[in-house]
């Protein structure tokens, strides 16, 4: 009898082991899991708010990117003020070169990814200072882009989901979410867009520039009404006749009209890439999204590695190559911004930092390789054609800052 007590003993001593072992490796992936959520403190003139955010109804993850405009050249006088500071005829330079910044036609788009920025600081309804990493600020404007002046969600610790108005917002502090944080029972949508021309991207997707999270709905009208579904029940949705076929979890299968996210009226499905960029391929080109598990939420808070001057070598036609700090398009000068173009009609957002090396190929396009050893071949913006306004190279121990036109480059590498 003594030993049938013990083996019972053991028996149920080894089961609650293998439940908390399993309760603890559970807990432990869900903190992982939770690492690619947004998150932070909302400061108010009243109260402050921490938890996970969602900057709008959109932006949830630290590869989500954070758009607006730039204010003025102000940013690169004081890097070639720093670069310069043992000089004293710096101040000689020429800066009508920078006269686009003057034509009120030119937007000159700042974009990084959330991951990049440590701190917001509200100015006003149009207004943003940004601080990055490394503690370089920038100001930035939002007219024409929804990043500024929009609400900001945060799921607090006591209240849950809050919804702050952007002028009663003074700052947002980012950060890593600390450990045993909840986790939502959400993920991030993940899986493969396939293109009409057979293209096919992996990663992250945000559908119709909105919907990037399993708990998010798909809208559309069935033959027998309206129809809701979150898309964590969802395997596919492929585009078809006017409208889209939609495959469920279930083994259901229905056709769904008459919302923009299900036919034409779709701003485009983004796919982000970690150590890539983002691709955003818009509605004519798409052909159907298979959903998968994603392994884990996304990059970390802390995986972004702190702002870093772009630096390399222009390589010239006429043989002579110029090294030193670099600002492209007499615009980026920061690893962490990003230069834009386009491939068969798809859009590509690629941070320099992922960029190994450029080559102008003619005036419509350029080559662009990666770090991760893919080559692209970009056209159909600024960035990658003869509208660039050049490279503007900050050399060591040189008075003046060279500038280097589009036409005249061979190619340029990146530090």
């Amino acid at each position: 009898m003594e030993k049938a007590q013990q083996s019972i003993t053991r028996t149920i001593l080894l089961v609650v082991g293998i439940a908390v072992a399993i309760l603890l490796c559970a807990t432990h992936g869900m903190a992982q899991s939770a690492a690619g959520f947004m998150y932070g403190k909302v400061y108010t003139a009243s109260a402050t708010y921490e938890g996970q955010i969602r900057w709008g109804t959109e932006e949830a993850f630290w590869t989500d990117f954070f758009n607006a405009s730039k204010k003025s050249t102000s940013n690169y006088k004081k890097q070639v003020t720093q670069d310069r500071k043992e000089e004293s005829s710096w101040m000689d330079f020429d800066w009508d070169i920078l006269s686009i910044w003057e034509n009120k036609t030119t937007i000159h788009q700042f974009s990084c990814q959330f991951g990049d920025i440590k701190e917001l600081e509200v100015l006003n309804r149009s207004n943003a200072r940004l601080r990055f990493k490394n503690g370089l600020q920038m100001e930035v404007n939002g007219d024409g882009y929804n990043d500024i002046g929009t609400k900001i969600q945060v799921l607090d610790k006591e209240l849950g989901w809050t919804s702050l108005h952007w002028d009663k917002v003074q700052k947002v502090e980012f950060a890593s979410i600390p450990a045993g944080t909840p986790v939502l029972a959400t993920a991030p949508l993940y899986g493969t867009v396939e293109t009409s021309r057979k293209e096919k991207f992996t990663g992250y997707i945000q559908w119709d520039h909105d919907e990037r999270v399993s708990t998010d709905k798909l809208d559309g009208e069935s033959r027998d009404g309206k129809i809701s579904a979150a898309f964590a029940e969802i395997v596919s949705i492929e585009k078809n006749d006017g409208g889209s076929d939609v495959a469920f979890k279930s083994g259901r299968q229905l056709h769904l009209t008459g919302t923009n996210d299900v036919n034409s009226d779709n701003k485009g499905i983004i796919v982000i890439q970690p150590g890539k960029g983002m691709v955003d391929i818009p509605w004519n080109s798409f052909k159907k999204v298979t959903f998968t598990a994603a392994a884990n939420s996304g990059p970390s808070f802390e995986s972004f590695a702190d702002p870093k001057k772009l630096s390399g070598t222009v390589f010239l036609y006429d043989a002579k190559e110029i090294a030193g700090n670099l600002i492209y398009d007499l615009d980026e000068s920061l690893d962490v911004e990003t230069l834009e173009g386009k491939d068969n009609n798809i859009q590509y957002t690629i941070p320099f930092r992922n960029i190994k090396s450029i080559k102008p190929k003619n005036l419509d396009y350029a080559t662009i390789e990666l770090k991760n050893g893919e080559t692209l071949l970009l056209g159909d913006g600024r960035d990658v054609s003869g509208s660039n306004d050049g490279i503007l190279v900050i050399v060591k121990g040189k008075k003046e800052p060279v500038h280097v036109r589009w036409k005249n480059i061979d190619q340029i590498i990146f530090d």
